[in-house]
């Protein structure tokens, strides 16, 4: 399933690519523990991206904090290697796993994906409001961008923007659709 969604998501950004209108969107996939730390990921990656004829820096690959965890090390070599390649990278649902914040300093990420569950409750729970704001703080130090997962509601939107959090994903935006509804959105 991970090397089809892989070829799935290339074979997409290869068809963008011709168009001026979407050459520039990048497309991000999760990749599971199980996928990333096959001896053979980084080859298939590469090998996706040399099929399909892609920019790597269109493809951001989405790994948690689990990932990391399983084996540091080889999590970083993997890491850097992708990056000097091109590739993207993503810390998916930050905030909700175990790892050391020591690591951030590491990993050659491009972004952070705030966890839903903070975003949820701003304005509600005070201390997911100073998480949010440390979040966005602590990232932008680190010179690594923040995406605010589970963004509903215009309070939230609002709330992200006077942090300056530069980018959102939620259903205040749309709902996740097919291609071509995509597509038809961003005529």
């Amino acid at each position: 399933i991970g090397r089809w969604v892989l070829d799935t998501a290339c074979e997409q950004l290869q068809r963008w690519q011709s168009n001026p209108r979407t050459c520039k969107l990048s497309i991000a996939i999760n990749i599971s523990p199980r996928q990333f730390h096959q001896s053979d990921f980084v080859a298939t990656v590469l090998q996706g991206i040399a099929q399909w004829d892609i920019s790597p820096s269109l493809l951001k690959l989405e790994l948690t904090e689990t990932v990391i965890l399983d084996n540091t090390f080889e999590t970083i070599e993997k890491m850097h290697q992708l990056k000097r390649a091109g590739v993207e990278f993503s810390l998916d649902d930050f905030g909700t796993g175990y790892s050391s914040l020591s690591y951030l300093t590491q990993l050659p990420l491009l972004q952070l994906k705030m966890d839903q569950s903070f975003v949820r409750n701003i304005g509600i729970t005070q201390g997911d409001d100073i998480i949010v704001q440390t979040i966005i703080v602590m990232a932008k130090i680190l010179g690594i961008k923040v995406i605010a997962e589970g963004v509903e509601t215009e309070a939230q939107c609002r709330f992200l923007e006077n942090l300056s959090c530069p980018l959102f994903q939620g259903y205040l935006f749309s709902k996740p659709v097919p291609i071509a509804e995509f597509e038809q959105l961003l005529k």
